[in-house]
């Protein structure tokens, strides 16, 4: 069984390094050289209306490309199967951005940018609202052919042990850097109560608290989401900066101020530990590694997950349906 899985993943590996020379920047120079600006000025108006929208479209394509690969995947609507409605995707939202983008480009280029780009490329968009780091966006995904709600069972879960989380990034091609970074997504956006009643009230069938949560921050967090209250309240993931793109998620993680269960479990690897150490050292800011260049090498990597290209995929004409 352990060598099945073994070969799987190697084959997953090459799968995507055969892929990613398909990918490039500017794919769409040519084809349709407003792409990336159309999709921008949709993704910056609908945050001007909205200011949890930048958070909506960073985790719509950490969970598209996890499942199936960066393919759009979870834009599919077709009955209670789709991968959307799977439990895994619970609150994931943004929908509506994409599909409105979507249509926007199809008036001015139809049937040349896929969905899985924009999905790409609005996450990038959203970063940068954010007032995180503008990067280059590999383009040139083709939409996939399957969406189902089985295809989930390998998502990432804020109840993961670390161990558990290390597989699931390794069997995508990342290593434990990139989980580092990819948790630190999180420095935008919120949680629902409902992902933190075990960490709070029986953490480990316990019926207390989780111990790394630091005393100074368990009140804080018991008053937002109390025992038997409204599992539907939501509060920042990222403890005094939800708003903002920056590495305060990591110091938060550090001292016992991460709000989701999985992001503490961070500090419980001697390997991912020393990586968020890494970002805090004495003469970090001077000689360490940049968190923001980090954290764009990563959002670039889990970009060429399984990414469909030439035959393995088409274009859409909308993006919540098959053509």
């Amino acid at each position: 069984m352990m060598k099945m899985r073994i070969a799987i993943i190697i084959l997953f590996i090459l799968l995507i390094r055969i892929s990613e020379a398909e990918l490039k920047v500017g794919f769409y120079s040519q084809k349709c050289p407003n792409a990336e600006s159309i999709v921008r000025d949709i993704v910056k108006d609908a945050a001007n209306s909205n200011p949890a929208v930048p958070a909506f479209l960073l985790r719509l394509h950490f969970h598209d490309c996890f499942v199936e690969g960066c393919d759009g995947s979870i834009l599919i609507d077709n009955g209670d199967t789709s991968e959307k409605h799977a439990s895994p995707h619970q609150g994931v939202q943004g929908f509506e951005i994409i599909e409105n983008a979507k249509a926007r480009l199809e008036g001015v280029c139809p049937g040349v940018v896929s969905c899985a780009d924009v999905v790409a490329m609005a996450a990038r968009d959203a970063v940068a609202l954010s007032h995180g780091p503008f990067y280059n966006v590999e383009t040139g995904r083709k939409d996939g052919f399957m969406s189902n709600i089985n295809q989930t069972v390998r998502m990432p879960d804020v109840g993961d042990s670390i161990l558990l989380l290390k597989q699931k990034f390794i069997e995508k091609g990342l290593n434990d850097k990139d989980l580092v970074l990819l948790t630190a997504a999180h420095t935008i956006g919120t949680t629902a109560c409902f992902f933190m009643e075990e960490r709070l009230y029986n953490f480990a069938s316990s019926g207390g608290p989780d111990p790394s949560i630091n005393p100074r921050f368990l009140p804080e967090l018991s008053s937002a989401c109390p025992k038997n209250g409204d599992i539907n309240a939501r509060l920042p993931i990222d403890h005094g900066s939800g708003d903002t793109f920056d590495i305060q998620i990591l110091e938060n993680i550090r001292s016992g101020f991460a709000v989701l269960q999985s992001d503490a479990k961070l500090m419980d690897d001697q390997t991912t530990r020393g990586i968020v150490d890494s970002y805090f050292g004495i003469l970090s800011p001077l000689t360490g590694p940049s968190f923001e260049a980090d954290f764009v090498r990563s959002m670039v990597r889990m970009g060429r997950i399984g990414t469909k290209t030439g035959s393995s995929g088409n274009i859409r004409h909308v993006c919540r349906s098959f053509n």
